[in-house]
């Protein structure tokens, strides 16, 4: 990443939305690449190298989710952090994004504030290692595809929402998600669940991935949640 003007590859194709967030990654001392369809992003994404990726779900010629999928399948593009704008808030779509290798996931409408924070948070956190569909951090891999999880090559039984909980923490290793962003991210904004049901699955998660060289490797901040360490 340049540390002068770090470059955002902004993929939108509705006019008013390119420019208002254009001017306020300008204004933040970004240099701003926009792509205005699915196939134009592929392209700008290898030619431009960008330090991060603002990505729309519903894109002319090909989708923003294929548009995912196929970066985190390129070497040229595969540490690039993305984050998904969507208008999309369904808890299957929000999963969907995650597990192809969506760093973050901002459902229209938001604020700029919101938009710029994420950005900074994205671009100052590491990035797992997405290869051939298998998400890794330290001795950890899941199998997107396949939906199964390894640790130091032995595989782990995993109950659906401790895979997705285990998915969205390490999409984004060191950054930490409040209770209330677990519960979004993971059961959905329209869940009727409260923050505790989060507590009682990262107790179960931790039972099953906190064991030998791993252990402590998921951290608690108290008074606000949960990250997972980067090795």
């Amino acid at each position: 990443m340049s540390l002068a003007n770090p470059k955002i590859l902004v993929v939108e194709d509705e006019p008013n939305q390119v420019e208002l967030i254009e001017f306020n990654l300008n204004s933040e001392g970004y240099e701003v690449v926009v792509a205005r369809d699915g196939e134009e992003a592929l392209n700008l994404a290898e030619e431009e190298n960008p330090d991060l990726i603002l990505l729309d779900w519903m894109l002319p010629k090909v989708s923003g989710i294929e548009v995912c999928r196929q970066l985190r399948r390129s070497k040229m593009t595969r540490e690039i952090p993305i984050v998904m704008l969507t208008a999309r808030s369904e808890e299957s779509d929000k999963i969907r994004g995650l597990d192809i290798g969506a760093d973050d996931y901002i459902t229209k409408p938001y604020s700029i504030k919101e938009l710029l924070a994420r950005v900074r948070a994205a671009m100052r956190r590491p990035s797992a290692s997405v290869i051939s569909d298998q998400l890794i951090v330290g001795k950890i891999v899941v199998d997107l595809q396949k939906h199964i999880v390894a640790i130091d090559g032995l595989q782990v039984n995993l109950g659906p929402t401790e895979y997705r909980l285990l998915v969205t923490l390490m999409q984004s290793p060191e950054r930490v998600f409040s209770r209330e962003q677990l519960l979004d991210h993971v059961w959905g904004i329209s869940a009727n669940v409260d923050t505790r049901t989060v507590d009682v699955h990262v107790g179960r998660l931790r039972k099953v991935i906190e064991v030998g060289a791993n252990k402590n490797i998921i951290r608690t901040v108290r008074g606000f949640g949960y990250a997972l360490k980067a090795t």
